[in-house]
């Protein structure tokens, strides 16, 4: 955990490049470095074009650090549209290398069958799907082992790593499938749809999140 923690400092959640961290005023001037522009009802909101798509872009703090970017779509569309809206999102992000899903892939998309309307109004189901951002460093094998090195040389020799048996081999794997999995999981991505006013409208809200900025009681 330890280790986690002093990696947190060096790489978080990445927006367009971006770390989802620092002071409210500071990502909003890297943003409007972009290309995004102040709303003209609220100067703490952006909006700028984002994937393809036209979009608000709002910025969530935590004592005084970002530790969220929301985004939602600036027009609405009708519910087909948005199925496949949705389908092509989990599509981009699922061949994106930069990522993993948080869950199964064919958990994700909505088929075609799925009754969106009743479901979201009847039975208050919420479409999402949430990826995890793999760390840069961390994004190959070599770059992850040199990040595990001082792990492993609490519990392995230095003899043991340069000549690991089959058993080491394995628990090495099962060390750093671990590590990344605890940094990844800091990292996330997700979106889901919304509806809006007038009912029967659609839109993506979006979220690159940065766990260790997040409120956890601290201030309770």
């Amino acid at each position: 955990m330890l280790s986690v923690a002093m990696y947190a400092q060096e790489d978080v959640t990445k927006f367009l490049g971006i770390p989802v961290d620092g002071s409210k005023s500071e990502m909003i001037q890297k943003l409007k470095e972009k290309g995004f522009v102040p709303s003209p009802l609220n100067k703490d909101v952006l909006q700028g074009e984002f994937n393809g798509t036209e979009v608000n872009v709002y910025i969530g703090t935590n004592n005084n650090k970002v530790w969220r970017i929301m985004l939602c779509d600036a027009n609405s569309i009708d519910v087909e549209d948005i199925r496949i809206r949705f389908n092509k999102l989990c599509q981009q992000f699922q061949n994106n290398k930069k990522y993993i899903p948080a869950q199964p892939f064919s958990e994700q998309i909505i088929s075609d069958e799925e009754n969106i309307p009743y479901e979201m109004t009847v039975n208050h189901k919420r479409y999402d799907a949430a990826y995890l951002q793999i760390p840069e460093a961390m994004r190959d094998t070599t770059a992850m082992f040199k990040e595990m090195l001082p792990i492993l040389l609490e519990k392995y020799t230095v003899k043991q790593l340069t000549n690991p048996t089959e058993e080491i081999k394995k628990e090495m794997m099962n060390e750093m499938a671990t590590h990344l999995m605890d940094l990844c999981f800091m990292n996330r991505v997700w979106f889901m749809i919304s509806e809006s006013e007038p009912y029967g409208k659609y839109y993506i809200t979006m979220f690159y999140d940065n766990e260790y900025n997040r409120a956890d009681g601290e201030d309770l």
